[in-house]
């Protein structure tokens, strides 16, 4: 299988069943001993019938005990070894379809790290979600046709030729009609393919609105619209759950006739044959062996209807991964270099000027997240006409913007692992570094008071840690990156007035001489700013000190007096 360090390679995303056959070529000699194993296997369990029917005739029905006991024992043999190509047979398929599994996570991850920050704009979180945790899946589990599938194709072929030695008539009946069947059930493998597409598309959108609302719940709550929320939630539930059904109903009719008809098929043939034994045509052993073959190949055309279920399935999930795989991001159209020294961040759009070395403050009034919108430009995460040291900071080379500029979002992702992983980021830092970013970010009473420090296992999003203590962690991370200049939104929004604080004195001191740029109406945290830019409507109102802005703007006294009157309360 795929190592969790080994290169994936290019996958094929010119469709759902190239992507398919790409994962099939990445394995080719697992997939041929699978498909050998398979074949081996089924022809085996056709060549028992035959073995029986020579034991029969040759040992039974005229009393020959020698024979009948050497036949036995072939028999048995063919028998033992066949149970050991099964086991051999499930453990290489096992190993296909999680090869598959892995390349196709390393492939969508892989995906997601290129695209960065334009994946959310380009795909909803639901729908990234719905492939990491559904289609995966899915596509490795269609990967079964090249073992069994292919094994069933092998043995309906052998017992074809077993059958005309037998009789002529009987196998023209088993030639015509299985195909017959697979036909009948072929129409509704397309129906559920096209049912399966809009599932997935549904369970997409649902995913997404779980992730909205859990993302959102208090300032719904907050705004009273939990119960619209609730509402939408229910419609779309509704409306997956009727195309889950749809999709069920087709699922059932095509695993009936995949069992059903072949079983039916398997007594019209037995009685054929059985008429042919009564009139001589054929004796008692080859009337043995005729069932025998039909019984067996029952299994494969099961395996083709369920290959043939799995494959459809496939496809609609593979299109959706090479749907991710197509997308493409953001043109770095930068031919320029950046500054080759700490320079002057402007943007016209809101007329925030950003003087290098020193930490400013954006304050604004409404609406709440306008001021998250100037540091997406000054990070060059939106569109915008902002400059960097007089030059368009989008015509500067986007690997030397991300080097020096980082944006920490209060709201930035926490994966799982140990603390230590958490805050180091990229890449690992000494002890000391580590360690003044944690006092720092006032983050010390984080790391003494879990069980193994800095190597304690972190969930996913920082779910065993408080919100506050998530807040700190990410300043933390942001801290010890050291970039030129940090643009942090909401750095302490989630922290109690003392924390608070410590954390803006602690700031200031740390990242002297650089250019920090924080978002926030706590007067603690303005009060520490060497310039505060007073925003209204996205547009700067008033810039100074905290102390001048209280005195000559009434917008920004009531601003921020709310504020301080939540910390006093």
């Amino acid at each position: 299988m795929i190592d969790a360090y080994e290169d994936p390679g290019t996958p094929d995303s010119r469709g759902g069943a190239r992507y398919l056959w790409w994962l099939v070529r990445c394995q080719p000699w697992r997939c041929a001993a699978g498909a050998l194993l398979g074949s081996t296997w089924m022809v085996l369990m056709a060549v028992a019938p035959y073995l029986l029917s020579r034991a029969i005739d040759d040992g039974l029905e005229p009393g020959d005990m020698g024979a009948l006991a050497g036949w036995s024992v072939v028999l048995l043999v063919v028998g033992a070894v066949n149970a050991w190509l099964s086991i051999m047979r499930h453990r290489t398929m096992t190993r296909v379809r999680m090869d598959a599994n892995f390349r196709t996570v390393k492939v969508v991850v892989g995906q997601a790290v290129r695209l960065g920050a334009s994946l959310s704009r380009q795909s909803a979180a639901g729908e990234v979600v719905t492939i990491g945790v559904g289609d995966v899946q899915t596509i490795s589990q269609s990967l079964t046709v090249v073992g069994p599938g292919v094994g069933a194709v092998v043995a309906y072929l052998v017992v074809a030729v077993l059958l005309v030695a037998v009789s002529p008539l009987i196998a023209v009946v088993v030639l015509l009609g299985i195909p017959v069947i697979v036909v009948l059930v072929g129409p509704l493998l397309g129906r559920l393919q096209g049912a399966e597409t809009e599932y997935r598309e549904r369970q997409g959108v649902l995913t997404a609105r779980i992730g909205d609302l859990a993302g959102g719940l208090r300032v719904l709550g907050g705004l009273g619209g939990k119960g619209l929320m609730a509402d939408a939630f229910r419609r779309d539930s509704r409306r997956l759950r009727e195309q889950g059904y749809r999709v069920g109903a087709v699922t059932s009719w095509v695993q009936a006739l995949g069992t059903g008809l072949p079983t039916l098929f398997l007594a019209v043939v037995t009685w054929l044959a059985a008429r042919l034994a009564a009139q001589g045509d054929i004796t008692v052993g080859q009337l043995v062996s005729v069932y025998g073959y039909v019984a067996v190949l029952v299994g494969p055309v099961a395996f083709w209807v369920e290959c043939g279920y799995q494959v459809s399935r496939g496809v609609v999930a593979a299109r959706r991964v090479v749907a991710l795989l197509r997308l493409e991001p953001a043109p770095d159209l930068g031919r320029r270099d950046a500054p080759a020294e700490p320079s002057v961040l402007h943007d016209p759009d809101s007329g925030v000027r950003i003087l290098p070395g020193r930490l400013t403050a954006l304050a604004c009034a409404r609406p709440a997240d306008a001021a998250a919108a100037v540091l997406d430009r000054l990070g060059r995460y939106a569109p915008s006409s902002v400059t960097w040291g007089g030059e368009r900071l989008d015509e500067i080379r986007l690997p030397q913007v991300r080097e020096r500029i980082l944006v920490a979002d209060h709201e930035s992702d926490l994966f799982a692992g140990p603390l230590r992983d958490l805050i180091n980021g990229h890449r690992p830092h000494d002890d000391e570094a580590l360690a003044r970013a944690i006092h720092t970010a006032a983050a010390d009473d984080i790391v003494l008071g879990l069980p193994d420090g800095l190597d304690t296992p972190v969930a996913a999003q920082g779910r065993t840690l408080s919100g506050g203590q998530r807040q700190r962690v990410r300043l933390a991370r942001a801290l010890l990156a050291d970039p030129e200049v940090l643009l942090a939104t909401e750095p302490t929004s989630a922290l109690d007035a003392h924390t608070e604080a410590t954390v803006a004195d602690r700031l200031r001191a740390a990242r002297h001489g650089r250019t920090t740029v924080v978002t926030t109406t706590s007067p603690l945290v303005l009060d520490r700013a060497g310039t505060v830019h007073y925003l209204t409507n996205g547009k700067v109102t008033a810039t100074g000190t905290h102390g001048d802005l209280l005195n000559t703007e009434p917008g920004y006294r009531a601003l921020v007096a709310r504020d301080a009157e939540e910390i006093v309360s």
